[in-house]
């Protein structure tokens, strides 16, 4: 998906899924013609690199979402925690990253907007929010971050984007 969703899109459910498709896209777009040194180069003195913050991202869906929404039982949720460097190869943090985004649109359209998290995974029973709340959050962390990989192509090729 390159484009935004349509202008007339009215579903809060179709706008969120379409949004967070376009970032996904985008978080990969931006990585696109990375070499192996770059995608694992940082350009930040914070030390995350591209590859890094995919990985980030592809946890960050399935804390959301599995361990979240549906309180499945995960390894390792908080994973990509302080590691913004992953040992494993790009082709496997590439592979995870579509295989929790997939998963996680599975997820969101299974259940109405409305739908209250379950207890037992990452929320308890006193503080469940609802799916298009998480759906939010994730979409405003996707946004923010394709921001972080617009500075560091910049940094890295001179790439400018809008």
């Amino acid at each position: 998906m390159d484009d935004e969703p349509e202008i007339t899109l009215g579903d809060p459910a179709e706008l969120l899924a379409g949004y967070l498709d376009f970032y996904r896209s985008e978080v990969l777009r931006k990585i696109d013609g990375l070499g192996e040194a770059e995608l694992r180069s940082s350009r930040v003195p914070s030390g995350w690199t591209p590859i890094g913050l995919v990985n980030h991202l592809a946890h960050m869906e399935r804390r959301w979402l599995r361990w979240g929404f549906l309180a499945e039982q995960v390894d390792s949720p908080w994973g990509d925690s302080g590691n913004w460097t992953p040992e494993k190869p790009t082709a496997e943090v590439l592979a995870f990253f579509h295989e929790q985004c997939a998963r996680s649109r599975e997820i969101a359209a299974s259940a109405e907007l409305t739908e209250l998290a379950r207890a037992g995974g990452r929320f308890s029973e006193d503080d469940r929010p609802t799916l298009g709340w998480i759906l939010f959050h994730v979409l405003q962390e996707y946004a923010r971050h394709a921001g972080h990989l617009d500075i560091s192509r910049e940094l890295t090729d001179g790439s400018v984007d809008d």
